[in-house]
């Protein structure tokens, strides 16, 4: 490969079976046994290892109805552990992030890096990415390499397909390559191509990622979208797309789970709604941000035979504010407005609107606003939290072992995290 070649280089780097890969790191047996890790409260199929895909389990199947198909499988099965995911996710950067001068996260599992200026051949740049990620947290990745981020991520699709030829690292910079994969690549599976765009193409003719990147990008944006043109521009080589240092911050900020059993209580709702602004605040205070108003919704089942209902009510602080004592307060007044007896309750929501940037907004010289004891106050609790755990510190509403709990009967231990969970090995 020319090293005079201007055009930047981008890497994408993925972990393979991501959350499943997470499980088997503390239970070595689980190796070459088929893994499934499943939706909160343990709803639906989200992740599966090669030999799940094998048995023919798909993304999205139910586990009530697959369960007995699983056990008759040996087929482990997991609930969701974030917690687990969350620290592994972020020990694979710290791994990538030694090797490479830029990178950006784009998922929990899957990172974008920038290896311009790299010595060559940089594919041996993408083995030592690999390495070191599985030498520093037990983790497999593939590497796909290319001069925009749309071919950097066909690549790393082809270290999936192709895995035991590739390696897991596949350096898609060559034109001859580019071609090779595109045309054996169904249009789909480029990236931002989904199902209806798909069909959309199809009525067009087109049905590979190479029939796409031989459109007229110009024309192709004037019928669809500037998001298509962007897209076959990236796959004929121009880089449209740079790395996002900085994320930027939410417009809203939305908290909301279906409950593991059915609430019936005013008291079990107002709960709910005070963990789930618990966590919205923290995001919220994350991105220096502070909410001018807020939408709770409470709602029941609209499957099955019970009596339905549905409500939602928005309140307006006194003045924007981060300050989770506020938000619990208007919060739980709304709940009360909202609820009604002799309804069983499987979800609650909270949604943070009218977010402003501090110091980017002008306060009203009549109105009032948020104290600086406040500030300093939830400056205190979210270092201690950080410190300590999210739940160190937290207000009164929420409960400790709530019994509206999202299900997670088959949660793993949080090895990493927890100092009582942590990984036991016994010497014989």
């Amino acid at each position: 490969m020319c090293s005079k070649d201007p055009r930047p280089i981008f890497g994408l780097v993925d972990v393979n079976s991501f959350y499943c890969s997470c499980e088997r790191i503390f239970r070595p047996e689980l190796r070459h046994r088929p893994v499934v890790v499943l939706s909160n409260s343990d709803g639906c199929i989200v992740a599966r290892t090669n030999e799940a895909k094998a048995l023919g389990l798909k993304m999205g199947d139910p586990y009530f109805k697959v369960r007995n198909f699983l056990e008759q499988n040996g087929v482990a099965v997991f609930s969701s552990n974030y917690t687990l995911y969350g620290e592994l996710s972020h020990r694979v950067g710290v791994a990538i992030a030694s090797l490479v001068p830029e990178w950006e996260r784009y998922s929990i599992d899957e990172l974008f890096v920038k290896l311009d200026g790299l010595p060559e051949p940089i594919i041996d740049v993408g083995r030592a990415i690999q390495a070191r990620v599985l030498q520093w947290t037990a983790l497999p990745v593939g590497v796909g390499i290319g001069h925009t981020k749309t071919l950097a991520k066909a690549a790393q699709h082809a270290s999936k397909v192709w895995r035991e030829k590739t390696g897991g690292v596949v350096d898609l910079r060559k034109p001859d390559a580019v071609e090779w994969l595109l045309r054996r690549m169904p249009v789909d599976e480029v990236w931002g191509i989904g199902s209806r765009m798909r069909d959309n193409l199809a009525r067009d003719g087109i049905t590979t990622a190479w029939e796409l990147s031989q459109a007229d990008a110009r024309a192709m944006g004037r019928k669809y979208s500037v998001v298509l043109e962007r897209t076959i521009r990236e796959l004929q080589g121009e880089s449209c797309m740079d790395l996002e240092q900085t994320v930027a911050p939410k417009q809203t900020i939305c908290s909301s789970k279906m409950f593991g059993q059915r609430v019936h209580t005013l008291q079990g709702l107002q709960e709910a709604l005070a963990t789930y602004i618990h966590r919205a605040a923290e995001k919220l205070r994350l991105q220096r941000s502070l909410c001018g108003a807020m939408r709770i919704g409470i709602q029941t089942s609209f499957h099955g035979d019970g009596p339905k209902y549905a409500n939602a009510a928005t309140c307006i602080p006194a003045y924007p504010t981060d300050d989770v004592r506020q938000l619990t307060k208007y919060a739980l007044q709304a709940a009360e407005q909202i609820y009604r007896p002799g309804f069983a309750y499987s979800k609650a929501e909270v949604l943070l609107l009218d977010l402003r940037k501090r110091g980017e907004y002008t306060q009203d010289l009549f109105s009032p606003s948020q104290p600086e004891r406040s500030d300093a106050l939830m400056a205190t609790m979210d270092k201690i939290n950080r410190r300590w755990g999210h739940d160190c510190l937290r207000t009164a509403a929420v409960p400790l072992t709530p019994d509206w709990g999202m299900r997670r009967a088959l949660l793993s231990p949080s090895y990493m995290t927890s100092w009582d969970q942590l990984w036991k090995v016994q010497c014989r």
